[in-house]
């Protein structure tokens, strides 16, 4: 599809229906994250693909585990937040709660993974949350979530398991000293699946030659 439609359509698909994805379609996702660009070029990362089922049970017992904590929160400001607010909060927790209550049955889950000892991480000694190393992994993921679009298949980048991620390290056998970046549940959706998303306009996200100014 156009790559501006596709980019302005991506949403958080978090319904996924079983069925199982076929296997030149899983080559072509896999094949379009290696198209991203890295530090050097040297490509640090690595997609394993989960579709065992008794691994995925095992990974969706453990994000269950971490959204129902995530949620808690959101659940608490929804008695006083605004009708629009609310509601559209509401959808997106049902949606996940979705999400955690069948992930076993998610077709496929892949989890990027990374070395960080062949990375050029050039903001590694500065007082703040290094985030340089994203640099050359997270592209290959935008790039993965945009060819699941162009197929028509759902996706979700989530994050939660990496709060786990010594017992994911174990389940996946993954060696040291590779990490995890994400885990992205990948099918067919639902219901409708992709759709408009609504974001910040330019004008408030971007400044012109200095801080604070208009752009």
């Amino acid at each position: 599809m156009e790559l501006y439609e596709a980019m302005k359509t991506l949403r958080a698909v978090r319904r996924l229906r079983p069925d199982p994805i076929p296997d030149d379609v899983i080559r072509r996702i896999l094949e379009a994250a290696t198209w991203a660009p890295t530090g050097g070029n040297v490509q640090p990362w690595r997609m394993l693909l989960v579709r065992d089922r008794e691994k995925k049970a095992q990974l969706g017992s453990l994000y269950a585990e971490r959204w129902s904590t995530y949620c808690e929160g959101h659940r608490a400001l929804l008695a006083d937040a605004p009708d629009a607010i609310r509601q559209k909060t509401e959808r997106m927790i049902a949606a996940g709660d979705y999400l955690a209550e069948h992930f076993v049955d998610t077709p496929a889950v892949a989890i990027p993974c990374f070395n960080p000892e062949i990375m050029a991480i050039t903001d590694a000694a500065l007082d703040r949350i290094s985030v340089v190393g994203g640099a050359s992994v997270y592209p290959a993921v935008q790039n993965l979530l945009l060819a699941c679009r162009n197929e028509g298949l759902g996706c979700v980048l989530t994050t939660l398991l990496c709060e786990v991620e010594p017992v994911v390290r174990d389940l996946l056998g993954i060696p040291e000293p590779w990490c995890t970046a994400a885990a992205i549940p990948i099918g067919y959706p639902v219901l409708g699946g992709h759709g408009p998303i609504s974001r910040r306009p330019v004008e408030k996200m971007v400044f012109a030659d200095a801080w604070g100014a208009s752009f």
